[in-house]
């Protein structure tokens, strides 16, 4: 059975059932769990996360250069801990997106990174693709 994160603390201290989700989500939420984690930050396993908070403030001279170490980060834990899929592939798109707050004249410069996995789940063959956008680094002027 597979459960949908985050767990809802009330519904296991009331003795009710925890939700359930299919195994296309519970890869996803997986997935975010693996993005989201600092290397270091897991309790019993240092090597689960990936390297995409050290990379957030790392002064990037190349954004090619940032985009395939994350890549790699990323690959290399999806590989290791999600292993319901095989034939993982991981794509990562940079770019930088301006918002103008009116009125305050002040321009606020994002790096968004777009995460793009993809593989085929174990059990079915089926493919399997997951894609979000993340947005780092704010700088105002």
């Amino acid at each position: 059975m597979l459960y949908n994160k985050p767990f809802k603390l009330k519904n296991i201290l009331s003795n009710k059932e925890l939700e359930t989700t299919d195994l296309g989500r519970s890869i996803s939420q997986n997935i975010e769990l693996i993005i989201f984690t600092r290397y270091g930050e897991h309790r019993h396993n240092n090597n689960f996360g990936c390297e995409i908070w050290d990379l957030d403030f790392e002064l990037v001279v190349s954004e090619r250069i940032w985009e395939e170490k994350f890549r790699q980060s990323l690959l290399r834990s999806v590989t290791d801990y999600e292993y319901r899929l095989y034939q993982v592939e991981v794509d990562i798109k940079m770019s930088e997106v301006e918002k103008l707050f009116f009125g305050k004249n002040v321009t606020e410069i994002k790096k968004k990174v777009e995460i793009s996995v993809s593989g085929k789940i174990n059990t079915t063959g089926e493919n399997y693709f997951f894609n979000t956008s993340l947005f780092l680094s704010p700088l105002c002027s």
